[in-house]
């Protein structure tokens, strides 16, 4: 018999078990995993983007904007550097607010796996969960490969789809189906883009290549359309494109919907092909180009649009907006995503019209909690998936 039972050993779960553990709860933790902390440990290039120094509502996607701000303002980023802190790990600032480790990802499972023994936490492992049930008096039965449990608190802390070499499972999802919890469609996000195969081919040569870009799609706000952007690096890869702009973008783009790719973002290129026209006349308009982005796509880009490279002086103004649009609007051809394979993350989820914001329990099945991923809440790419593991932990942590 235990206080709390919590499914999956990851970042919202542990959180979860640490502060449960600490209100004197008898807390067990169950995963089939062979180590806790997976996509922990493999997060960040193996050095963790463990959270953001700008944390706000509107970095997360949810059906219920208001959803994540009671969490995320109860556990802020500064409680969590301030744990980091605490078990000595040096970090690091990148772009953006991002923060890393210094030395490894896997100093942030030790810090949870130390601070959740700390407080009497038992962590089992290769456990594989056979069905749970809901008993009479509102207790959880679990019956596992280990045996079977029981508990007043019931927590699932398994993620979503994503990466499934790493032990993603549809787990949440299934519990939710089972007590009859309204789940909103998911989809992989985060998630690099493939192309068809007539253009991936065209631009076969630029994989590898890396440089700043916009890139900009409609949403739905309400009854009208408005565009979002992203400004981070762009990355052509041998199946199409990726890097932070693509992964951001991802979670807003729509099947079928067109994307926009800004490959000069911080020139105005019409002005710069008029001054160039009149100052460099002779100079070829590939050379100009060149001195802005690498001359690989450059090259590709004009090919593929069928735009010959002559003295600046030899084009009219139909000819020089077009060129323009050619590097300003490109319109990549997006034959879908990679899917949860490479998927940072899966958008969609557990209702959280069902949810308490301030607890993570069910509204209607006293005792069951979902955090993390589970839920129909995505973050941004930068740390902001760790800041809502953590929060939403810390809040169910309370309440079990």
């Amino acid at each position: 018999m235990w206080d709390v039972i919590i499914v999956g050993a990851g970042a919202s779960g542990l959180m979860c078990a640490i502060e449960a553990g600490k209100r004197g709860r008898k807390v067990l933790v169950l995963d089939h995993a062979k180590r806790a902390g997976q996509k922990i440990i493999m997060s960040g290039g193996g050095r963790c983007n463990f959270t953001n120094l700008y944390v706000e509502p509107n970095n997360f996607l949810c059906e219920n904007p208001h959803f994540v701000k009671s969490a995320l303002s109860r556990f802020t980023q500064w409680d969590f550097i301030a744990l980091v802190d605490k078990h000595n790990i040096s970090w690091h600032e990148r772009d953006h607010g991002q923060l890393f480790c210094d030395d490894s990802a896997k100093q942030i499972v030790k810090l949870l796996m130390d601070e959740a023994q700390a407080v009497g936490v038992k962590v089992q492992l290769q456990c594989e969960i056979f069905s749970h049930t809901k008993l009479q008096d509102n207790h959880f039965s679990v019956q596992t490969k280990l045996g079977d449990f029981e508990c007043e608190s019931f927590v699932v802390a398994t993620g979503g789809l994503s990466l499934p070499k790493m032990g993603a499972t549809p787990f949440a999802y299934k519990v939710a189906e089972q007590y009859q919890l309204p789940v909103k469609p998911t989809r992989a996000g985060l998630v690099p883009f493939t192309l068809h195969q007539a253009q991936k081919e065209s631009l076969a040569s630029l994989s590898g290549i890396s440089f700043p870009a916009t890139a900009s799609c409609q949403i739905k706000a309400g009854k009208k359309d408005k565009t979002i952007s992203f400004n981070e690096a762009l990355l052509f890869t041998h199946r199409g494109l990726s890097g932070p702009v693509i992964l951001q973008i991802s979670n807003y783009w729509q099947a079928g919907e067109p994307l926009f790719l800004d490959l000069m973002p911080n020139i105005d290129l019409l002005q710069l092909l008029h001054d160039n026209q009149q100052t460099h006349p002779e100079q070829a308009l590939k050379t100009l180009l060149s001195q802005q982005l690498p001359k690989r796509v450059i090259e590709c880009l004009l090919s593929v649009a069928e735009i010959e490279s002559v003295p600046l002086k030899q084009y009219h103004e139909k000819q020089l907006k077009q060129i323009a649009a050619l590097f300003h609007q490109w319109q990549p051809q997006i034959n879908g995503t990679e899917g949860y394979r490479t998927a940072e993350v899966t958008l969609g989820g557990i209702d959280t019209d069902a949810i308490s914001s301030k607890t993570m329990e069910c509204k209607n099945i006293p005792g069951l909690y979902f955090v993390g991923e589970a839920l129909d809440v995505t973050g941004w790419l930068g740390g902001f998936n760790f800041c809502w593991a953590w929060s939403s932990g810390w809040a169910a942590g309370q309440a079990v």
